[in-house]
């Protein structure tokens, strides 16, 4: 089990990203128009870089649904592979059966 300050942080990360998402795409239109003129395009820079860095969405950190663990992530299942397997295990996942040849 992840501390619970590091699940929480991430929690607000991705609520600020959320928030900040509409506004940050604008900006980035703004900056990557070559037609503009490049003091706009710099002010359009500079209010990019005052927006809180939680805000991109790189920041975001993919963790286990359940445990929060953040190594061994599955997209498809967001879970990571030490609960993947006992789920499967116990036949709790759909469509996922243990290997065997």
């Amino acid at each position: 089990m992840a501390k619970s300050c590091s699940i929480n942080r991430n929690n607000k990360r991705i609520k600020l990203t959320k928030q900040c998402a509409n506004r940050r795409a604008k900006l980035k239109a703004i900056i990557n128009d070559r037609d503009l003129p490049p003091e706009e395009r710099f002010q359009a820079v500079l209010k990019l870089a005052e927006m809180p860095r939680n805000g991109a969405k790189i920041r975001i950190r993919n963790r286990c649904e359940l445990t929060g663990r953040p190594r061994g992530h599955h997209r498809k299942f967001k879970l990571c592979r030490n609960v993947i397997r006992e789920l499967a295990q116990v036949g709790e996942l759909p469509g996922v059966t243990k290997s065997s040849w």
